[in-house]
């Protein structure tokens, strides 16, 4: 079977003329590799390098969107006052999709969740990849593997970015780790951020989405009709022996590991296969990971974090207050609130990107300690001026990392060499 053998109906006339793909961005380019892979001639519109004019519209039939435009972006209304059909990127790949689609998403905890059914799946022979909001676009994965086969799962992670604009995707499972306030400047308030996300439950058939206990009064205070048969996954266990020397030992991971448990239990796999599975995964860089010693100071990153729900479970994981590397390009939400909320855990807040000085007025406000500095690296240096031995330091920036880096990955990287280039005993001042 050809990929072209696969174009549903609907596509067949708007993909007839060259399509307009919206952004230049990962999305875009997986955008682009699936309309290569049919044969359809495509030109890519991104505000850096080429702007989408109501003639330039007037030449396409069908426009494929990156998760990057809102719905009430200019230039999607632009594309439909000419007639054509807006398709998200996540969409029109799953027009093309034979496989499974188990959909993940949540405030923290879902590319971990979904690198480690992948692992599960893949360790009792299903085929099985990683897609979506990860980094590796669904449209990329349809066109590496010409849609796949029934018997191949894609494990999807959808942002509310994405999710809010879902008009084709049916997942046959949700999993939705938790809740927290993120994202508020695309969706302007937590109700439209928790709308955003219940989009995918109304796509899921009932009784196959699973939830996190954490979401349970977030769905008595807006859940509909789709949410009303969904399942949640027992609060986590104060311990369970089981996980024992796994990342899945302690909060956050503990929880994901219950959601997946669930879910597995469902699909009627082996419980023991998904312990076993634990007890092998390893989670990818850049979330809480030990980065090494310096003068007798621990540096974690945890660059990943780019929200204040993540920087508080980070937080949670020290039996001590620690020295607290954050700041960085603004998502919304309460600051002095989150200032407040991780005082107590944070003996120092050293400070950088767009959001330090907003962030260093709620410091002063809750009376921790903190320093701005103009870059990663003078704040790891700060850092280590600051922290005695047996004291950690932890990038846990709170923010998204476009104001200063390419992205968290960069970051997180950067960090590292920030640390390794300290010398073993750095000069250390007190206050």
């Amino acid at each position: 079977m050809t990929m072209a053998s696969l174009i549903p109906p609907a596509l067949c006339a708007p993909l007839s003329a060259p399509v307009a793909v919206l952004g230049g961005g990962v999305s875009g380019r997986g955008a682009l590799a699936l309309l290569t892979t049919l044969g359809v001639e495509a030109i890519v519109y991104d505000a850096a390098d080429r702007a989408l004019t109501a003639a330039a519209a007037a030449t396409h039939r069908l426009g494929v969107f990156s998760p990057g435009f809102p719905p009430d972006h200019p230039w999607l209304a632009t594309l439909r006052d000419a007639g054509c059909a807006t398709w998200s990127e996540l969409d029109f790949a799953a027009a093309f999709w034979r496989g499974r689609v188990v959909a993940v998403t949540g405030t923290n905890g879902k590319t971990t969740l979904c690198e480690f059914l992948v692992h599960a799946l893949g360790r009792v022979g299903r085929l099985a990849r990683a897609t979506g909001n990860i980094g590796f676009p669904f449209s990329q994965l349809v066109a590496e593997t010409d849609g796949a086969d029934p018997a191949f799962t894609a494990v999807c992670e959808v942002s509310s970015f994405q999710a809010e604009a879902l008009a084709c995707l049916r997942p046959e499972a949700t999993l939705w780790t938790n809740f927290a306030e993120d994202h508020l400047e695309r969706h302007g308030s937590l109700a439209a951020y928790f709308a955003a996300k219940a989009v995918l439950v109304a796509r899921t058939p009932p009784g196959r989405s699973f939830l996190g206990a954490g979401l349970r009064p977030f769905v008595e205070r807006w859940g509909g009709t789709a949410l009303a048969e969904a399942r949640f996954a027992p609060p986590a266990r104060e311990a369970d022996p089981r996980l024992a020397g796994t990342v899945f030992a302690g909060p956050p991971q503990q929880e994901n590991f219950g959601l997946a448990e669930s879910w597995w239990r469902e699909e009627g796999l082996a419980e023991g296969d998904l312990v076993a599975a634990a007890r092998s995964f390893r989670l990818g860089r850049h979330r809480l990971a030990r980065v090494g010693e310096r003068g007798g100071v621990t540096y974690w990153n945890d660059s990943k974090a780019t929200n204040f729900h993540a920087v508080e479970a980070a937080l949670a994981a020290f039996s001590a207050p620690v020295v607290l590397i954050a700041g960085g390009k603004s998502k919304g939400g309460d600051l002095p609130a989150f200032v407040r909320r991780i005082a107590p855990r944070v003996d120092r807040a050293i400070l950088i990107g767009e959001t330090a000085p907003a962030l260093a007025a709620a410091c002063a406000s809750a009376g921790l300690p903190h320093e701005v500095c103009s870059s990663l690296e003078a704040a790891v240096e700060a850092a280590a001026r600051q922290t005695g031995p047996g004291g950690n330091v932890l990038l846990s920036p709170g923010f998204a990392s476009f104001d200063q880096f390419r992205n968290y990955a960069d970051r997180g990287d950067r960090f590292e060499r920030a640390v390794a280039a300290l010398s073993a005993a750095p000069a250390r001042v007190f206050n």
